[in-house]
This record gives structure tokens, sequence and C-alpha cells, in this order.
């Protein structure tokens, strides 16, 4: 029954404002940290450097404190704070909590092969 059916999760924190946190903004702050640039960063992920800066700048609003800083000259890019790389963790731990809850309650409704979306984020 539902071979090779994936569990999907979408998970975010959002308020008015909009989204504060979620896979795409994890996934633009581990590029950024990988990268040391947020342009090349955004040009991995296929969104221009405009739109990768606003939703950076919508969450270090809402949470009052930057994400990333500059390092070095302005050559050099930009690194995580010591904030970006404690919203990873967070984040990572969090969607895996979630992914495996949710795994271990459709597996014995739908089959053992049910399977993440994904692999886990890291």
């Amino acid at each position: 029954m539902f071979e090779g059916a994936r569990v999907r999760i979408n998970l975010w924190l959002e308020a008015e404002g909009g989204i504060l946190l979620g896979r795409g903004r994890h996934t633009l702050l581990e590029k950024i940290d990988a990268l040391g640039s947020l342009k090349q960063a955004a040009q991995e992920l296929g969104m221009s450097y405009r739109a990768a800066w606003g939703k950076l700048k919508q969450t270090e609003e809402a949470l009052g404190a930057p994400l990333i800083e500059k390092h070095g000259s302005n050559r050099s890019g930009y690194r995580l704070t010591p904030l970006g790389r404690e919203m990873l963790r967070h984040y990572r731990e969090w969607l895996n909590e979630v992914e495996d809850f949710a795994l271990d309650r459709a597996r014995p409704r739908f089959g053992a092969h049910i399977a993440p979306y994904e692999r886990k984020v890291r």
C-alpha cells in the first residue's frame, strides 16, 4: 500500500510580518555559512541578492539581532553570527524531530516503507 510514498514536512515560524524561519531561510543561512557570500548563496538558490537580503532582514528585525555579519573586507563577504548558528541548529533539530514524529505516525497507517521526503536537514 502506498509504495514509494514519502512524508513531506513544510515547517516554519511565522509572525505578523511574515515568515521568520523556515526551510528556505535555513538553506540560505547554510549556503552563506558554506560559501561566505550572500551573493553566491542567493545565486545557488536561484534568487536575487535583493530577495535574499530582504528575507534575512525581515527575520533579523523580528529577532532584534543580526544573523549574518560582514567578515573581513567588503570582498570577503559574510559569516553567520552566533545567533545565526544557533538558529540553524535549533531549526535543524526541530525539523528532524517533527519529521521523525510524522514518520512514526505514518508508517503504522500507510506501511513501514514510508520514507522521509528528503534527507534530514544537517
